[in-house]
């Protein structure tokens, strides 16, 4: 195999701006991690637990790229039940996942993909002990755990900084690496309506179109299509939303819960939730939005946004989680009030400034 030092995709591979990202050091002991596995190695993909498109499409897009290169022992997995959810049900490069209960011990190279610290990849964790770990991702509030860190929190999702290690390592684009790398980026910029969509993030949308995949159909199939019991699980919810026009320091906060019975009693899986952030964060007299989704007894899944007075990162990291300015979550415990609570009280440490006055949408 040979370098490709313009880009096998086409693309440039300055740095973006803001700095932070991987250095050229970092970028050529990836490549050469990969360069240097052995005659059958094998190799194991991980992202983190409850997947996202953006963790499920940057690693079954790498692994699909993998295969071009000709590794053939090679496995993708995250913990926790092996179930996709179903929007991504028709992903290409499926065939690569396992349980991880039945995911190879002892491999060769390990590329950890979109999980900002150790306790995301749950008792898959030790893994990166036992082989050479590139860690992508693009969470500032990445922990370097892992050997190699292509860590880039000014990318706009997983799948950029995947993209460029493939084109480092000579792989061209086809359908189906594109197929998942444009999944991953266009739901971790919502649809290509958030800040972080920048020209950089068009130019790569671009290279993944050009190979030929259908953009309305993926975007029907990801943002469009829910079960019927799924709206009105959403009615249910969205019913029960909280405005907190007092808090973080007068910007507001809306916020809501769904449990475990809420989703039995509509015969619902819990990935059928990711979306609901999405109908809170409209509410005009908020700038945080949070949607707290039951897990266990005492225990939730929280997801958080901001529309840009409030660092909801700092919030996450001191509640124990992490994430992105803008989108964040932790797990919570107690109860829903208990968790809005708690997160209430970190809003005022967050403000990005809090001299600016005014509420949101005013």
């Amino acid at each position: 195999m040979t370098d490709a030092p313009g880009g096998a995709n086409g693309a440039a591979l300055a740095e973006p701006p803001g700095g932070g990202g991987p250095t050229e050091d970092d970028w050529a002991a990836a490549v050469a991690a990969v360069r240097s596995l052995p005659a059958g190695g094998r190799v194991l993909l991980i992202c983190h637990v409850n997947p996202d498109g953006d963790a499920l499409g940057s690693m079954l897009g790498f692994g699909l790229g993998l295969r071009r290169l000709g590794v053939r022992r090679l496995e993708a997995t995250f913990p926790g039940p092996p179930e996709v959810p179903e929007p991504f049900r028709a992903l290409p490069g499926l065939d690569l996942l396992v349980p991880a209960t039945r995911a190879v011990a002892d491999p060769d190279l390990v590329l950890c993909f979109d999980a900002a610290s150790e306790s995301r990849l749950g008792g898959l964790v030790d893994r990166l002990d036992r082989a050479p770990a590139i860690v992508l991702d693009h969470h500032a509030s990445n922990t370097r755990f892992g050997g190699i860190h292509l860590v880039d929190p000014a990318a706009a999702a997983t799948s950029v900084v995947a993209e460029r290690l493939l084109a480092r390592l000579g792989v061209p684009l086809d359908r189906e690496i594109a197929e998942c790398l444009y999944v991953a980026l266009a739901t971790d910029t919502g649809s290509f309506r958030f800040d972080m969509t920048t020209p950089a993030v068009h130019e790569m949308a671009a290279r993944l179109l050009a190979t030929g995949i259908r953009p309305g159909e993926i975007s029907r199939r990801i943002f469009d299509t829910r079960p019927f019991g799924a709206i009105r699980l959403y009615g249910e919810v969205l019913s029960r939303a909280t405005l907190d026009p007092a808090a973080a320091g007068g910007r507001g906060m809306v916020w809501t819960y769904a449990t475990q019975d809420d989703l039995a009693r509509h015969g619902q899986r819990p990935y059928v939730l990711e979306p609901l952030i999405d109908s809170v964060r409209c509410a005009a007299e908020a700038d945080v939005s949070c949607v707290v989704k039951q897990t266990g007894a005492g225990e939730w899944a929280v997801s958080m946004r901001s529309k840009g007075a409030v660092d909801v990162s700092r919030v996450a990291v001191a509640l124990g989680g992490g994430g992105h300015r803008l989108a964040a979550g932790f797990t919570g415990r107690g109860t829903a009030q208990e968790v809005a609570a708690a997160i209430r009280d970190e809003l005022d440490a967050a403000l990005i400034d809090p001299e600016l006055p005014g509420q949101p949408g005013a």
